[in-house]
């Protein structure tokens, strides 16, 4: 029989055993627990600010108000830009999906042409994908309501509510009101170096040209801010706070719309420019470049086609002529010159001259011809003015030299810029020895200082400057800059008043001299002179000047045959004027491309922009001028 063998466990050690695991598994939990405890601390105060911003974005949402833009309005309180409420249907692309797709199923319940996908298309690739972008702008209410029936359909696509803005004389002020458009990359660099983008969160449009562009700081107004409780869904609870947007300032133009209008009509089918400046205080009147173009096309985009008939046009409407266009000066310039002759005591009043028809330069065999076959006999300074002599300012120029005309009527404005409260005006070119030599490496030639003498050669002025140097002729000296806006009125302010009318410079020539060549310029538009047609029947003193601008040259020798000559390559056609004489109210240069003789083409014009100005009246058709010398100039 074999004995059980019995084992005796070891209470004590087992004990010890389960006594250590637990020590370790409760050290483990208390220290589990102080991490828990210090992540707490970590996460409850010392980074409870910045938690507690996170969690305040996450239940509420801070909603941009974007403001009115202010209305653009003449001097009459007449509205040349403004706004009106209207639906958009908008398309995010990043949430779309298929665009194609989607725009097709969204054409079968609201009507997309053609010119819309384009644009929109040309929108996209200007933007991200997360921007909401109009594929339909002007929602009719049907049309809305039958959208808002099938918004489940379309992921990414909504009706919004928006201003639009619309100007209403579209091509009349288009270059000078300019027009807004959608905020485009450059923009935004642009805002950002401005510290101006925290502004522009939730617009979508800024100035581009013209006044919108200059004073966009005053139209744009100051953006709100809503701040919008929002549940899970990111759906809108309740409004916790709002800070209103304020509305841009409205801006009072000097331009008249009226003048404008009459001034644009008057040219009938010719391109060009006018402005009229109040010679007082530097005030715009009209400021006319034809052809303009719809400015409304480009709010949302333009389209390929208009695009491409605004760019390709041979008349080139996009242009703004009046500030940019840039023309020799021909005749209108004899003014000036007979200022600077007897500035520098190159010429008395009653020193005359021979005219055979042509002036030679000393030492030379080179004849330059005057435009009335066989000249125009004894020409004193007044005479020369009234028929527009070219045989005296040849001369005149030759004993002045480029350097003497140059300092002189630099003075008037030309060759730099008027500052005009527009962007993108450019100087001209009053030529100079020092500048032929620097532009062109060569020296300046007697031949290009006759040239110079009536305004051709080098010369270039745009009619902004020449209205200027007009109105401070008018002003015997006295010259205002000329501005465009005349009043801003703040928002929820009284009228703000015009600024303080003042010279900005005086010129302080001898008024004896500025008093004879103004007596000249009224004699131009009597019997005898240059535009008599024009000035014709006046019942108020009326001083001008014709010129005539090349735009092709011809060879000596050679006739030049208007009709002969294609319409583009005629010349272009200039009249500078003031009115009444004695006291201007109104001083204007006017030009017509390929318009011909200023006298007859370009005169005409000026009396009907004078005739409403001054009368308040557009006068009948003006008789065509009779004599050959009122053909000229």
């Amino acid at each position: 029989m074999m004995k059980r063998r019995v084992e005796l466990k070891n209470i004590q050690r087992e004990i010890y055993h389960f006594r250590l695991r637990l020590a370790l598994s409760l050290g483990f939990v208390l220290v589990m627990l102080l991490i828990l405890l210090a992540r707490f601390v970590y996460l409850q105060v010392v980074k409870y600010s910045h938690y507690q911003t996170l969690a305040e974005s996450n239940r509420i949402s801070v909603v941009p108000i974007v403001p009115n833009r202010g209305l653009i309005l003449d001097r009459n309180g007449v509205v040349l830009a403004h706004n009106y409420s209207g639906y958009t249907l908008e398309i995010t692309p990043g949430k779309a999906g298929d665009l194609e797709g989607t725009i097709e199923r969204l054409s079968q319940i609201v009507e997309i042409q053609p010119r819309d996908r384009k644009r929109f298309k040309k929108l996209l690739a200007e933007s991200h994908d997360f921007e909401s972008l109009p594929i339909r702008n002007r929602l009719s209410d049907e049309e809305v309501a039958r959208f808002a029936a099938q918004r489940y359909r379309f992921a990414g696509v909504e009706i919004k509510a928006r201003l639009f803005r619309e100007y209403p004389y579209r091509e009349l002020t288009s270059h000078l009101i300019g027009y807004i458009g959608r905020i485009n990359e450059s923009d935004i660099q642009q805002l950002e170096e401005d510290d101006s983008a925290a502004n522009y969160r939730g617009s979508d449009y800024i100035g581009k040209t013209g006044i919108e562009q200059s004073y966009e700081s005053k139209l744009h107004g100051t953006t709100g801010i809503e701040q919008v409780e929002v549940d899970a869904g990111g759906r809108g609870v309740r409004v916790l706070s709002r800070t209103p947007p304020v509305s841009g300032n409205n801006l009072v133009l000097t331009l008249d719309a009226t003048l404008q209008e009459v001034a644009d009509r008057a040219f009938g089918n010719y391109r060009g420019a006018l402005v009229a400046i109040d010679p007082s205080n530097g005030e715009v009147l009209a400021f006319v470049s034809r052809p303009g173009y719809d400015p409304n096309l480009f709010i949302d985009g333009i389209d390929e086609q208009s695009w491409g008939e605004l760019n390709n046009s041979p008349d080139v409407p996009l242009n703004n002529r009046a500030l940019r266009g840039q023309y020799p000066l021909g005749s209108t310039i004899k003014p000036f010159m007979a200022l600077a002759g007897l500035h520098y005591n190159k010429r008395s009043p009653g020193h005359t001259i021979g005219d055979p028809g042509y002036y030679t330069l000393p030492g030379s065999s080179h004849q330059y011809r005057d435009w009335k076959k066989g000249g125009h006999g004894s020409v004193d300074m007044f005479k020369s003015i009234v028929v527009s002599c070219d045989t005296y300012y040849y001369g005149l120029a030759t004993e002045l030299g480029i350097d003497n005309i140059h300092a002189y009527l630099s003075q008037f404005g030309f060759g730099k810029k008027t500052g005009i409260d527009l962007e993108g005006e450019v100087a001209g070119l009053l030529p100079s020895q020092e500048w032929k030599q620097r532009r062109h490496q060569q020296k300046w030639y007697a031949g290009d200082t006759v040239s110079a003498g009536i305004g051709q050669g080098y010369d270039l002025v745009t009619p902004m400057q020449l209205a200027l140097a007009t109105a401070i002729l008018a002003n015997g000296g006295a010259g205002y800059r000329p501005r465009l806006v005349r009043q801003v009125q703040r928002s929820g302010d009284s009228e703000a008043p015009a600024p303080e009318a003042g010279p900005d410079f005086d010129l302080k020539l001898n008024p004896d001299h500025f008093s004879l060549v103004k007596r000249a310029m009224v004699a131009v538009m009597q019997p005898g002179g240059t535009a008599a047609g024009a000035g014709a029947g006046t019942p108020y003193a009326f001083a001008g000047k014709t010129g005539t601008a090349q735009v092709v040259g011809i060879k000596q020798g050679e006739q030049y045959i208007e009709s002969q000559v294609q319409e583009r390559h005629r010349d272009h056609a200039w009249f500078i004027g003031f009115a009444p004489a004695d006291k201007p109210k109104i001083a204007l240069a006017v030009l017509a491309e390929n318009g011909g003789h200023g006298g007859s083409t370009a005169a005409p014009i000026a009396r009907k922009v004078l005739d409403y100005y001054l009368l308040g009246k557009v006068p009948q058709p003006l008789p065509a001028a009779a004599a050959d010398e009122e053909e000229h100039d």
